[in-house]
């Protein structure tokens, strides 16, 4: 094998393994947000429906009369995904207080910095705003 082959099936090896990582990435990114937060009540509803339209073969009469139930059903679960992730907080919040009181005030800082980035990612991956309470953070407290 001659040296240009050589150099060519090298750069070609790496050309497929940069590939690759740039999918990898690309796919993460795509499906990470579903993962950590679940489809939004809309597409949970479309999803549902789409699904069953296709499985059961529906006709377009059928998709119209259960799409009501449909609709309900995803309410429900967005009301459910709510109140998890409001006890969630909660559980974290109340976590953190506990775990206050027997930290140094830089220690307490730290916390307190520690929810206000973990704060803000949530609010900039969910993409609205999330509950905020006007009462002061459990670390400062």
């Amino acid at each position: 094998m001659n040296g240009g082959l050589k150099w060519k099936l090298i750069a070609g090896f790496i050309l497929v393994f940069v590939a690759g990582i740039a999918a990898g990435i690309f796919l993460s990114a795509s499906f990470g947000h579903n993962v950590l937060f679940g489809p939004g009540r809309a597409h949970i509803g479309d999803r549902m429906r789409n699904r069953l339209r296709s499985e059961l073969r529906l006709s377009d009469e059928q998709v119209t009369k259960i799409s009501p139930v449909i609709d309900k059903a995803a309410d429900q679960i967005d009301s459910i995904r709510t109140d998890t992730a409001r006890r969630v907080r909660e559980a974290f919040a109340e976590a953190h207080r506990e775990i206050a009181a027997d930290l140094t005030p830089e220690q307490r800082q730290k916390l307190q910095e520690i929810e206000e980035r973990h704060r803000r990612q949530f609010h900039h991956l969910r993409g609205s705003r999330a509950e905020s309470t006007p009462e002061q953070s459990p670390a400062a407290q």
